[in-house]
C-alpha cells in the first residue's frame, strides 16, 4: 500500500524504563530528581510526552513504590516547561520461572506479580494524563521471564484508567497485542482516540523490520493515533520508518542508550536527534497543547 507521511508529528521521550541500562550507562537516570530532570530536559529539546518509570534510588533496580511516582509527577508538573505525562502500567506483571527442568517453584526473588488495581496505584494518586497498558503476555528477554497480562486483568485496568480518566497508551509487542486492543475498544473499555505504541525489536516480540512493522501498521484501524520505536541499534532509524507510515515518533533511554556507536546519550540528546528527522522530513512538530487536543487529554 502506498505510504501516508503523518505531517504533524509528536515525539515522546521514554526517560529511563525499567531495565538494567542504568549499569550501561551513567547518563540513565534512577533517582525521581533525576528521572524529573532529564524529562524536563526532554521537554525542553521538544519532547510533547514524557514516559515515566522509577527505579530504588539506591539499587537502580525497577520500583513500583508510590512516593517514587509522586515525586517525579510533582517535579514534572512544577517545572518551567509544559509537557504531557505518561505513567507506566507495565510493573507488577513479570513472573520468572525457575528453569527448563525444573519451572515451579518461581523465582520469587525476580517475580514481580499484583492485582489490576494494585498495579495501577500509582497512576490512581498521580492521575497523569496517561498510562500505559501493554496488551498481552509474551516471553520477554534472555532468560525465563513472562510477561503477564491476562486478559481479565487488562480488562480490569482498562476499566480502572477509563473511570479515573486517564488515556490508556496501548504498548502492543505482537499482532496479537493489537487484536486484543481492538477487541477492548470493541467492548467499550478504551474509548476513542484510541492512542497505540508499536513496540518493535524486543525479544520475543515483533521483530524490527520493515515487512512486520508494516504488517502492525496495517492492521491498525485509520482512525488510531500511533507511534512506533525500535530497541538497541535500529532506534536512531525508526523515527524515519514511524513518519513516514503515518505515526509518531518516540526515543529515549529506555529503548536506546547511544548516540552513536560509542557515544553515551542523554534524553534530551535523543529528543534533539529526533527532531532533526521530523523537520528535515519536512513534518511539523507538535507540543503539547496539540497532543492534548488530538488526544482529548485531562491535563491534571
Amino acid at each position: 500500500m502506498a505510504l501516508e507521511m503523518n505531517r504533524d508529528v509528536f515525539v515522546t521521550c521514554a526517560v529511563t524504563g525499567s531495565g538494567d541500562s542504568h549499569l550501561k550507562s551513567k547518563r540513565v537516570p534512577i533517582t525521581p530528581k533525576q528521572i524529573a530532570e532529564s524529562a524536563i530536559d526532554a521537554a525542553k529539546a521538544g519532547a510533547a510526552v514524557v514516559h515515566c518509570h522509577v527505579r530504588d534510588p539506591d539499587t537502580g533496580a525497577p520500583s513500583r513504590r508510590i512516593d517514587l511516582y509522586k515525586e517525579v509527577t510533582d517535579r514534572i508538573r512544577s517545572a518551567d516547561v509544559d509537557v504531557v505525562l505518561n505513567l507506566t502500567g507495565g510493573m507488577g506483571g513479570d513472573l520468572v520461572f525457575g528453569g527448563a527442568e525444573a519451572p515451579l517453584p518461581f523465582d520469587a526473588e525476580a517475580t514481580d506479580m499484583a492485582g489490576a488495581a494494585e498495579r495501577l496505584k500509582h497512576v490512581i494518586e498521580c492521575l497523569p494524563e496517561i498510562c500505559t497498558l501493554d496488551c498481552g503476555t509474551m516471553n520477554f528477554g534472555a532468560f525465563d521471564l513472562v510477561m503477564v497480562n491476562t486478559p481479565s486483568t487488562l480488562r480490569r485496568m482498562a476499566r480502572i484508567l477509563r473511570d479515573l480518566g486517564v488515556r490508556p497508551e496501548i504498548e502492543a509487542f505482537d499482532t496479537g497485542h493489537v487484536r486484543f486492543a481492538k477487541q477492548l475498544a470493541t467492548e467499550g473499555l478504551i474509548e476513542d482516540p484510541v492512542l497505540i505504541q508499536l513496540c518493535m525489536g524486543i525479544a520475543w516480540g515483533a521483530p524490527d523490520d520493515l515487512n512486520t512493522f508494516m504488517a502492525m501498521v496495517n492492521s491498525l484501524p485509520k482512525n488510531w493515533t500511533f507511534s512506533a520505536f525500535s530497541i538497541g541499534r535500529n532506534a536512531l532509524a525508526y523515527p524515519a520508518a514511524s513518519i513516514l507510515a503515518g505515526g509518531n515518533v518516540r526515543v529515549g533511554l529506555e529503548d536506546n542508550i547511544y548516540l552513536s556507536k560509542g557515544v553515551f546519550a542523554t534524553n534530551a540528546q535523543l529528543v534533539e536527534r529526533a527532531v532533526q528527522v521530523v523537520e528535515g522530513m519536512g513534518a511539523h512538530l507538535i507540543g503539547p497543547a496539540a497532543v492534548r487536543e488530538k488526544l482529548k487529554l485531562v491535563k491534571r
